[in-house]
């Protein structure tokens, strides 16, 4: 008899591809200056762990609108996240390979998280 493998959250690309970007983002910017790191810092560590965050928490709900709800919430970090990028970026916080790193994920995701959408619109019946 063939075991069932359910679909858990590790195994989603979106999930797995912005909790690597949250670890490598905490991990540069715990190496700033205190003021940077309690401005810039704090704020761009926060909307990139609010994606994963997001994402694991949509994928918890029940209902398939709930789930796209914090699926959306998830977008939204996203956006927020490009934003603190830049500004790292021209106040010189992050040099350029970093800030081109966070860039090509933060520009992956959306294609992950519309995948996940779509995913849970046309699959769950709930």
């Amino acid at each position: 008899m063939d075991k069932k493998e359910y679909l858990t959250v590790d195994k989603i690309s979106c999930y797995k591809r912005s909790f690597s970007l949250s670890n490598f983002v905490w991990d540069m910017v715990s190496r700033w200056q205190h003021f940077a790191k309690q401005t810039i810092g704090e704020q761009l560590v926060r909307a990139i762990d609010s994606i994963s965050a997001n994402t694991a928490e949509g994928f918890g709900r029940y209902s398939k609108k709930d789930k796209v709800r914090f699926y959306r919430m998830a977008y939204a970090s996203l956006i927020e996240a490009f934003d603190w990028n830049q500004k790292a970026f021209v106040r010189k916080l992050i040099n350029k390979e970093q800030h081109g790193y966070i860039l090509e994920e933060l520009r992956e995701l959306p294609r992950d998280i519309n995948h996940l959408i779509n995913f849970t619109n046309n699959k769950l019946k709930i």
